[in-house]
């Protein structure tokens, strides 16, 4: 099949699966109540402390869990059933956004001081990161077996839209529900998000373990799957670069700083700066469905995350609001050519019986990394000053991007062209 076939390929072909369109829907309303969990947390416990560093905080009590937990987490999803292993994910969630729900009720925290409220959101950010350990490489695994082989570029492309989707709407919705019905009863709708997912998924039917080794020991199943992305060097140089790119590009992590003390436009403004990359990113996604980005794939990504550099240092540069919002755009726009790419090598690349492991992998790379970049934004912003420590993170990612760029010639060359074509004839 030529590369001219490839690209004509049916832009709709994973929505064609009645439990991936069922998927998508779950898939929806967990990143929409995750999204707008954090946002609501972050408004918080800024309103509380005033403090950029405890914006930080937040993102270092869940990358912490994350992270440790993560190779094991990747282990136990490669030895057991998808479904139920995601049931159980969903209703730790639940648990989780129930107890910050009573936390931020006058009614119950009336009698307790501001710092054991903060602790105690502190403490269930903490166990948030444990089951986020879990349900990353659970959903990764998951959506493979939903859809044919070669079907997997297009799914991961739909897969990665309905992120961003809710990655715009729940960022939005927790900016105005904050203003409109405050704090509280924001976080009841995040807590009826997770039941609507738990209802949703029931109606998909349990899927066989593809794994041959069931009952492997541990530790050889972890060391199996860290020497699988080490040794992979297109799969290692993509998440990597990515994992420098948003660690040092964190700057939404400061977003309610620059909306309450630098733009001064309230929640509603906050809600809206949190929501503009994610509706960028969403716009690539609906493109990339019609346009394939495999061909020259690594300057393309390369050139994205350059660019997305740029739009943040831009944004920490800007004093307007409607500058800021722009830079902000752009950024989602060239990040989601990243998360594109990315996937799609994750996806072509990964092994049926390693995903749980390569994806638990990965998210220690780039899903923990938003964590830490905000982790790192806090402190920067607590020693070199909020605008400075935006500026740094941009300029710091530039120089990663060119660093790759010059020392990796073999990188800058990746074209997944023929891995596609490969897949088209597989079932």
């Amino acid at each position: 099949m030529s590369a001219d076939q490839v690209k004509k390929k049916d832009p709709y072909a994973a929505l064609r699966y009645k439990e991936f369109n069922i998927f998508l829907l779950l898939r929806f309303a967990m990143v929409f109540a995750w999204s707008m969990q954090f946002i609501v947390i972050e408004w918080e416990v800024y309103s509380i402390t005033k403090d950029p560093l405890s914006l930080g905080i937040i993102g270092l009590m869940e990358v912490i869990p994350a992270v440790s937990m993560a190779l094991f987490a990747g282990h136990i999803v490669d030895q057991k059933e998808k479904k139920s292993l995601l049931v159980k994910c969903i209703l730790a969630f639940s648990v989780i956004s129930f107890g910050l729900f009573l936390l931020t009720w006058p009614a119950v925290i009336g009698g307790y001081d501001t710092q054991s409220i903060l602790y105690a959101i502190y403490f269930l950010v903490f166990l948030g990161g444990l089951v986020r350990a879990f349900l990353g490489p659970t959903i990764f695994s998951l959506l493979s077996l939903l859809v044919p082989k070669k079907v997997y570029p297009n799914a991961a492309t739909w897969s990665s839209s309905v992120w961003q989707i809710a990655s715009v709407v729940g960022p939005a919705v927790a900016g105005f529900s904050i203003n409109w019905i405050g704090v509280h009863w924001s976080m009841c709708l995040v807590f009826g998000c997770s039941l609507f997912a738990l209802i949703t998924l029931s109606q998909i039917e349990k899927k066989p373990i593809l794994n041959p080794k069931i009952g492997e020991p541990v530790m050889q199943s972890l060391s199996e799957g860290i020497k699988f992305v080490f040794n992979n060097k297109t799969v290692l140089g993509a998440i990597t670069l990515d994992m420098v790119a948003v660690l040092f590009g964190g700057a939404v992590a400061l977003l309610p700083i620059f909306a309450q003390d630098i733009l001064k436009v309230g929640p509603e403004g906050f809600g809206f700066l949190r929501a503009a990359p994610a509706v960028g990113a969403f716009i690539t996604m609906l493109i990339t469905a019609y346009v394939p980005l495999s061909k020259n794939a690594g300057i393309k990504l390369l050139s994205a995350i350059f660019a997305f550099g740029v739009c943040i240092i831009v944004f920490g540069l800007s004093t307007l609001f409607w500058v800021s919002l722009l830079a902000l755009f752009f950024s989602g726009v060239f990040d989601g050519i990243s998360v594109v790419i990315r996937q799609t090598i994750l996806q072509l690349k990964t092994p049926d019986h390693m995903r749980g492991r390569v994806s638990s992998v990965n998210s220690m790379f780039v899903g923990s990394s938003n964590e830490l970049g905000a982790f790192e934004s806090g402190l920067t912003a607590k020693l070199m000053g909020t605008v400075t420590a935006v500026v740094f993170g941009g300029s710091m990612t530039l120089f990663v991007v060119l660093t790759t760029g010059i020392v990796s010639p073999t990188f800058r060359k990746l074209d997944l062209t023929k891995d596609l074509e490969e897949h088209e004839n597989e079932p």
